[in-house]
């Protein structure tokens, strides 16, 4: 298959890419790498992927035309690209641009393609809103901007299954972990401060909000699952994530158990729109998907760790 992954230069939308290229498959990346989070990271991920022969086009997909940047001679396009996260230093029209405009205009490319099998998009549990237990029947109540503009992002591409356009789905993701994490992200923040000696800033509260921390390969398994079940996945939503949850606290004391050392904590202002609870129901995943997530917290914060000191010790 000759399969498109937008973000590709990206966390998650980096490892999928080696993961689909692994299976065989032919992966054309796409990113804009956007100086939201360090440069120096996605261009480690971009090597990663330009050494297994993976080409990756400089593109934003808030232009227009698409289609004449891009390949139309795809059978799937796995969306990752996206503004992320809860972000101070994120307007509206950020978010706004990048999940809504940009899935519109990747939808009107698709449109373009002359055999594609299926578009996912990768979602979040942010659209369920500040608790996120449920299953994916369940009415969204998203508490932020982000969660907002990706459930749009999702309804534009699954509108394509509704009108007979093309086959979709939607991955609604859990709370990744591992190596690439972005640097702001919780776990790459804590193992950076504790091996710099500088306090983590603890959002106020945050120490008893629980996750379902995903580790990063158990998130791919469930991704590239949907490549031949374009008849089973189309116009349908998935959870993908663990079981298993833990508290802030928990994935604190996990880091400082494989560092070996105590992190200092310094306690912040709380985030507006800040989950309280997330725990994936990924019964339907596990039925339609042979969805089984197995890393454990202690596993995937080791990897992450390991990859930390390779890189950037």
């Amino acid at each position: 298959m000759k399969i498109l992954v937008t973000g590709a230069a990206g966390f998650i939308g980096s490892h999928t890419s080696e993961r689909l290229h692994s299976l065989g498959h032919e992966v054309i990346g796409v990113d804009n790498f956007s100086p939201y989070y360090s440069l120096e990271l996605k261009n480690l991920n971009a090597k990663a992927l330009t050494d297994k022969g993976i080409n990756i086009i400089k593109t934003d997909l808030r232009n227009e035309n698409l289609a004449g940047v891009l390949p139309t001679d795809i059978n799937h396009i796995f969306h990752f690209a996206a503004q992320p996260g809860i972000s101070k230093t994120s307007t509206f029209e950020d978010y706004l641009t990048n999940n809504v405009i940009a899935t519109r205009n990747l939808v009107d490319y698709a449109l373009e393609c002359n055999d594609l099998k299926l578009m996912i998009n990768i979602g979040t549990s942010s659209i369920y809103g500040l608790e996120a237990t449920y299953p994916e029947d369940i009415a969204p109540k998203p508490a932020s901007f982000y969660g907002v503009t990706k459930l749009a992002a999702e309804q534009l591409i699954l509108q394509k299954s509704r009108e007979k356009k093309f086959n979709s789905c939607s991955l609604r993701l859990y709370s990744v972990i591992g190596p690439r994490e972005r640097p702001e992200k919780m776990y790459t923040k804590l193992i950076a401060n504790a091996l710099n000696s500088k306090p983590f800033p603890l959002y106020k509260g945050s120490e008893t909000h629980l996750r379902s921390f995903t580790y990063v390969g158990d998130i791919v398994d469930g991704v590239v699952s949907v490549v031949g079940k374009e008849d089973v996945v189309n116009g349908e939503i998935f959870n993908l994530g663990t079981e298993a949850e833990n508290t802030t606290k928990d994935g604190i004391e996990a880091v400082e158990k494989v560092l070996g050392q105590s992190i200092d904590i310094n306690v912040v202002e709380a985030r507006v729109g800040d989950q309280l609870r997330t725990c994936a129901n990924i019964d339907k995943a596990r039925r339609l998907l042979d969805y089984n997530p197995k890393t454990t917290l202690l596993e995937g914060v080791t990897h992450q760790v390991n990859w930390y000191k390779e890189n950037f010790s």
